[in-house]
């Protein structure tokens, strides 16, 4: 779980990422968590955008996506969220 302070920090580093991952009409579905898996490992801090055809909601997606992978979600904004999950690499030190 994340204090306030390193939510805030996270969310000053992911500021400039791009989406990497977007989740269309078919939802949340085992390639995608395991891909989201697999770039969490590699980078730690990611964004993942929902499409307009997504029949869930963003808050939905973001519980699942997190559990799921073991991931924290740093904060949701409009139909972008942003999950960290620290790895071995330590690539964020946070405060």
């Amino acid at each position: 779980m994340l204090t306030g302070k390193q939510k805030r920090f996270l969310r000053g580093e992911a500021h400039h990422l791009n989406a990497i991952f977007q989740v269309g009409k078919d939802g949340v579905n085992t390639n995608q968590v395991k891909g989201v898996l697999e770039a969490l490992d590699a980078q730690e801090l990611i964004k993942v955008k929902l499409l307009d055809s997504c029949p869930d909601d963003v808050n939905t997606v973001a519980l699942e996506i997190s559990v799921q992978t073991k991931s924290d979600v740093v904060q949701i904004i409009g139909h972008t969220i942003v999950l960290y999950k620290a790895s071995d690499k330590g690539l964020y030190k946070l405060p």
